[in-house]
């Protein structure tokens, strides 16, 4: 989960200085993975961001960078191309492999995703590829070109207006991309490999997924991304690829405790970076996301501070009433407990004591139990009577002291 955004810069194929991101989670590090953007895109695109979150959430640290000429990156584009772009790649695996580790995983996004394709069987460190609308010729980009493609052929160069952008096209940028044979390398990479491809894909169509998939050899996977355009503009589509992946990747990378790494005792919550509530939860080995709601101004990346104490007080509900009834020998089938927090003027509260009374207004958390098997009023009452003996439940009716202090060292 995602703790520290780290900006970063390294050299690339030409020396010019490339701008990059690195996701670190919070809490040990399971994996490196590195992530190559879409064409003329950049580092900071919707479901770059989204995915690098995910992953740092599931412990993996994502790089993420501009290629020479691109977002922040120094260099000139129209002296790039498809090979340079490979070549990017791998100053970036040195990068990562000299400072932090080399990466375990490659994630690419249409042309960034022929790209991982096309290295990573040449990375000995890469345990698992998954691709995002990635096409299966690179010629595909061409495409893009339109009627400016037969200018740069005549003239041997032209600007060309991508995603509103203006970009300066040279014809060894053509004649290079046109060159590489992507299924050939997909056939000798022989690595897991996970394909997430929109079905209404109308830049790269989904007849290339097929072709990839074909051509890869097992373990290989393919995730449909329903409605999603090729950029994954819907955040929601966005956070489903996100998640997939990082679902995926749990089959092909170690946990927390195969590196070695310690649970931490406590409950560690940091920020992430990403929008203005959203932190990053470590409970034991456990990684879960804390936010608030869009209507107050957060992402809705997960549940909210009450939210985790309804959670807290319905669990232990549930937790003891099943130790009552296994005890009892009651067959009570599955248990659940819904819970709803607010706040509400003391007076109003019919079953509070009078010293809660005289508070002007106090936090009211409504239970309700449900249990698949009939009962009687009498197991009804008595279930009432243990769900108020959960150690939850008692904590937040009692004198609570909270202590607070800084590290020294912040």
């Amino acid at each position: 989960m995602t703790a520290i955004t780290q900006k970063l810069t390294f050299k690339g194929h030409s020396g010019a200085d490339l701008a990059a991101r690195l996701d670190l989670p919070n809490g040990p590090i399971r994996a490196y993975a590195l992530f190559a953007h879409c064409f003329t895109c950049s580092k900071d695109l919707l479901a770059a961001r989204r995915i690098a979150a995910e992953l740092a959430r599931a412990g993996i640290a994502v790089l993420r960078f501009d290629f020479t000429g691109l977002g922040s990156s120094e260099g000139e584009f129209a002296s790039t191309n498809f090979s340079t772009n490979l070549e990017d790649l791998l100053s970036a695996t040195a990068f990562l492999e000299k400072h932090y580790e080399a990466p375990s995983v490659l994630i690419g996004h249409s042309l960034g995703g022929a790209a991982v394709l096309a290295i990573a069987g040449r990375l000995p460190s890469v345990k698992a590829v998954a691709t995002i609308g990635a096409p299966s010729d690179t010629a595909h980009v061409l495409k893009n070109l339109g009627t400016s493609l037969e200018d740069i052929q005549q003239g041997g160069e032209a600007e060309v207006s991508l995603a509103g952008r203006a970009f300066r096209v040279k014809k060894q940028f053509v004649e290079d991309v046109r060159s590489h044979r992507i299924l050939d390398a997909v056939a000798g990479m022989r690595k897991p490999l996970l394909i997430l491809h929109a079905p209404l894909d109308e830049i790269v169509g989904i007849d290339n997924a097929t072709q990839i998939f074909l051509a890869a050899k097992h373990p290989k996977s393919y995730i449909s991304l329903d409605q999603g355009d090729h950029l994954l503009t819907n955040t929601e589509d966005a956070a489903f690829a996100a998640s997939a992946i990082g679902g995926w990747l749990s089959r092909y990378l170690p946990g927390d405790e195969a590196q070695g790494a310690v649970s931490i005792e406590h409950v560690r919550v940091m920020e992430t970076g990403q929008g203005t509530f959203q932190n990053a939860v470590q409970a034991g080995r456990h990684r879960l996301f804390a936010d608030e709601p869009e209507s107050f101004g957060g992402l809705d990346t997960g549940p909210s501070p009450y939210d985790f104490l309804s959670i807290a007080l319905g669990a232990c509900t549930t937790m003891t009433l099943r130790l009552y009834a296994d005890r009892k020998k009651l067959d009570l089938g599955r248990i659940s407990v819904d819970v709803s927090h607010k706040k509400i003027h003391a007076r109003d509260c019919e079953d509070c004591s009078d010293a809660a009374k005289t508070q002007g207004r106090i936090d009211r958390f409504d239970r309700v139990i449900d249990v698949e098997k009939p009962t009687t009023p009498e197991i009804r009452d008595k279930l009432v009577e243990i769900a108020g003996k959960c150690p939850v439940h008692k904590t937040l009716e009692s004198l609570v002291h909270v202590h607070t202090a800084v590290r020294r060292d912040a």
